[in-house]
């Protein structure tokens, strides 16, 4: 079947948030004075809702804690940005115009919370090419559950064997999977080509402007 539709994670796969990512996590456990972390350790949690990177990195964390967490966390990033600014990754600009010509409808499906997704894809002058965009705070079970993808198909009203899901880490291509999408994983992000690939992507890539090549076998309308 033709593809008619094609969700994208945000962070990692859209945009590079990996530096602002790791500063903010490693000041955050600073001013919270929680033990210290390393890059990758940080780095690991990235797709993960906010509070489950907390729990990931101590899972003897409460659920008060985490919060708290999150909330030292959201301030931080704010304060973050003018120094670590997030920028579009190579050919996502292109890609998606692309898409929109050959008549894609296109979603968002991230773990960050939609408030800042909002911003986020405004600053970056892309959220005009979105139908739809689902924050961790919109859904009640977040990736990997198939949640989020289930919810942009019901309200685009569009069948999942005619989505594709493009993400950077594991937790999107079993996300998609579960909804019954074909899947493809991008490598250039936080996750690699073994977990993509273990967690059953239908296709993986290494660039963005790599998508058009998939035309033959998706059938980009």
């Amino acid at each position: 079947m033709d593809i008619e539709l094609v969700v994208f994670d945000f962070d990692g796969t859209l945009c590079d948030t990996r530096n602002i990512i790791v500063a903010t996590m490693r000041q955050t456990l600073s001013e919270l004075h929680l033990p210290e972390r390393s890059e990758d350790e940080c780095a690991a949690t990235i797709g993960l809702p906010l509070k489950k990177c907390f729990r990931k990195l101590f899972s003897q964390l409460s659920d008060e804690d985490t919060e708290r967490c999150a909330e030292v966390y959201r301030r931080i990033f704010e304060a973050n940005k003018p120094q670590y600014k997030p920028v579009l990754f190579p050919n996502v600009r292109e890609t998606l115009s692309w898409l929109r010509e050959h008549g894609m409808r296109m979603a968002v499906a991230s773990s960050r919370n939609s408030l800042s997704l909002h911003d986020l894809l405004r600053d970056l002058d892309i959220a005009g090419y979105f139908d739809y965009v689902v924050g961790a705070d919109m859904v009640v079970c977040p990736k990997p559950d198939p949640e989020p993808v289930l919810q942009i198909l019901k309200r685009i009203g569009v069948d999942a064997l005619r989505t594709l899901v493009v993400g950077d880490m594991d937790v999107d291509i079993l996300m998609g999977g579960r909804a019954g999408c074909k899947t493809c994983g991008v490598t250039y992000g936080n996750g690699t080509r073994e977990e993509l690939e273990e967690a059953g992507a239908d296709f993986v890539i290494g660039r963005m402007g790599d998508l058009h090549a998939l035309d033959e076998d998706l059938g980009f309308n």
